[in-house]
């Protein structure tokens, strides 16, 4: 395991760093001790007044992600170990259950690195993200998108071959837009 360390608008100091790689280090290793060649994306900024974490880690063909914002850091990295420790139970459980009934494993949704940030005007795009849709099921894809923490998830439906979103509704549970059929007709054409 390899922590990459990345800062904006903070200096990184040793307690810092050691901290980060006491509680975040300790929590990767403790859940996926066999997997020892993989990074852990670590991110410490300041804005407002918040002392905010963000950590990715992208463990085979999954992406996990936590973030955490409060006004001391050592609190926020404390805060994104817990959540990072729940979600990593939360990986193993559903991979040990999917992998007992189907013997498969998760597929890969790996954003690609054509990330670009603009500040120009407000109602002008200030981020873009490209990334391969990988056939799923829609179950896969709701898991993807908790591990993410994100509000929706853009997927190749594994049943229909559409392009589907899941998204996290207002009252907790979950939503599914899928495309026309008459897109699909489009493309094979």
């Amino acid at each position: 395991m390899n922590l990459i360390i990345h800062s904006k608008n903070l200096q990184i100091t040793d307690a810092i760093k050691n901290y980060v790689n006491q509680k975040i280090g300790s929590a990767v290793e403790h859940y996926f001790p066999e997997k020892a060649t993989f990074h852990v994306y670590i991110n410490l900024s300041i804005f407002k007044n918040n002392q905010c974490i963000e950590v990715t880690v992208p463990i085979g063909d999954l992406t996990i992600r936590a973030e955490e914002q409060t006004t001391d850091m050592y609190k926020s990295i404390d805060l994104v170990e817990e959540k990072l420790k729940r979600q990593f139970r939360k990986y193993k459980t559903r991979l040990n259950r999917k992998s007992r009934k189907e013997k498969m494993i998760l597929p890969q949704h790996q954003p690609l690195e054509n990330n670009t940030e603009q500040v120009d005007e407000e109602e002008e795009i200030v981020r873009m993200k490209q990334f391969q849709l990988k056939p799923m099921s829609e179950e896969e894809a709701i898991l993807q998108m908790n591990l993410l923490d994100h509000q929706f998830f853009v997927f190749q439906n594994s049943e229909n071959d559409l392009m589907s979103v899941v998204y996290k509704r207002k009252n907790g549970q979950y939503g599914l837009i899928t495309s026309d059929v008459v897109e699909q007709a489009n493309r094979a054409m």
